[in-house]
């Protein structure tokens, strides 16, 4: 029991400090000015519980990595699909909007989604496959999968007071912005592995 604490413990610090400032938490905070907090968590939490899994299973049963490359090629164009469809915009109704805010499924697949696509062979993925080459694959994977989402939760706070206060056109703008840096930072990352 106090290997799997241990692990619990390690994992959870290591990755929480390793999430802080990570384009993960911004993610975080972008989609909490767009969607409500509940919804939000709900996708980061699923998205970071199968990745994590992922990971604990190559580091602690395989020892190797995933091919990155191609997963942030794909990522990238993802991100950059989504700044453009943000810039888009849409216009609801007053009925539309208090629909969209009661709907949780399709923020939390959107959420999903773009987490799970950000994480892969992302260094808190590999973070994660590191320590589960050294500690127990469950405390690794309960402690990894809990401090990432509690280091994106307190991004969430962040961001859902910046929702408040700032004009929506702003909002709108600075998610797109923040796609594209995704995008473009994936798409380096692809490159830079394929060539």
């Amino acid at each position: 029991m106090s290997a799997f604490l241990s692990a619990l413990a390690i994992s959870f610090g290591v990755i929480f400090v390793a999430e802080l400032g990570d384009k993960s938490q911004l993610m975080a905070l972008t989609f909490a000015t767009r969607f409500r907090t509940l919804p939000v968590l709900i996708g980061i939490t699923i998205a970071t519980a199968v990745v994590h899994l992922v990971s604990v299973a190559v580091g602690y049963g395989l020892g190797a990595a995933l091919p990155t490359a191609w997963i942030s090629l794909v990522a990238a164009l993802a991100f950059f699909a989504f700044g453009a469809w943000t810039l888009r915009g849409d216009k609801l109704t007053e009925e539309e909007r208090g629909k969209a805010e009661r709907t949780t499924r399709s923020a939390i697949i959107a959420v999903g989604v773009s987490f799970f696509l950000a994480e892969l062979g992302d260094k808190t993925m590999l973070a994660t496959i590191t320590l589960a080459t050294q500690h127990g694959w469950l405390g690794t994977w309960i402690g990894s999968t809990v401090g990432m989402v509690a280091a994106d939760a307190l991004a969430i706070v962040v961001g859902r007071q910046l929702g408040r206060h700032l004009p929506e056109k702003a909002i709108k703008y600075g998610a797109a912005a923040l796609f594209a840096i995704f995008g473009v930072w994936l798409l380096i990352e692809a490159l830079r592995e394929l060539l």
